[in-house]
């Protein structure tokens, strides 16, 4: 993916499972990194990144703190100057209560983690963005954000929520050189899970290729695009 080559990238949640297959591609193809991490799971997966002076490692914080999400692009910016491409990983998933038992904590939770973090992060990010006249901001959407389950209604409102602001996004920045997409995985798998079970979803490094794909220059004719990624599930 050489369209990546010297492009700065934000990678938010670089210690989890997603990210574990976003990293390798977005290294592969000469982007320089500047990852969030909040404990030593990052290195474990890959501790070459220790001597690589092509990354930065910014301490994790809580992304739907405007101040937080602020500092973390002032860092970026004040090592490598700019910033090409927003990735938003952070998130997370509670279910299994129906309303009615639901507590207003897991409402605020979901709501918090999966759509206010990316929307804090990529209004911290476009002011640099649109200074350059460029750039690509990916967020990482689900399945049941296009349709409830059933006892997951805070994680789906989050995740739907997190779609609309993905194509507000690109109607408001697609005429400024920003590009703005979402890919909407349904189960995400380890690698062994998956090489066990075909069906259990997709694997990290599947939907690294997908992200990488919108990243890249190749990707310059998307925009406001929800991509399912669902496998075969």
């Amino acid at each position: 993916m050489s369209e990546l080559s010297g492009k700065v990238a934000i990678i938010t949640g670089a210690s989890g499972l997603l990210a574990s297959g976003v990293i390798p591609v977005f290294r592969a193809g000469g982007a320089r990194l500047a990852l969030t991490c909040g404990d030593d799971r990052l290195y474990q997966r890959f501790p070459d990144l220790r001597d690589d002076r092509d990354h930065i490692c910014l301490q994790n914080a809580d992304l739907s703190d405007e101040a937080a999400a602020a500092e973390l692009v002032a860092q970026t910016l004040d090592v490598f100057g700019r910033i090409d491409v927003l990735v938003n990983i952070v998130g997370g998933w509670d279910a299994g209560a129906p309303v009615h038992a639901m507590t207003t904590e897991t409402w605020n939770t979901m709501l918090r983690l999966n759509a206010t973090a990316a929307f804090m992060m990529s209004r911290a990010a476009l002011p640099a963005m649109l200074e350059r006249g460029s750039g690509v901001i990916v967020n990482i959407g689900a399945k049941p954000g296009l349709r409830a389950n059933g006892k997951d209604a805070a994680y789906s409102a989050s995740k739907s929520a997190l779609l609309r602001l993905t194509e507000s996004l690109s109607e408001e920045y697609k005429r400024q050189g920003i590009r703005v997409n979402a890919v909407l995985p349904s189960t995400i798998a380890s690698e062994e899970l998956y090489a066990e079970d075909a069906h259990a979803g997709v694997t990290p490094a599947q939907l690294g290729s997908v992200i990488a794909f919108l990243a890249s220059d190749a990707g310059a004719a998307i925009h406001g695009a929800l991509i399912p990624v669902f496998g075969t599930r």
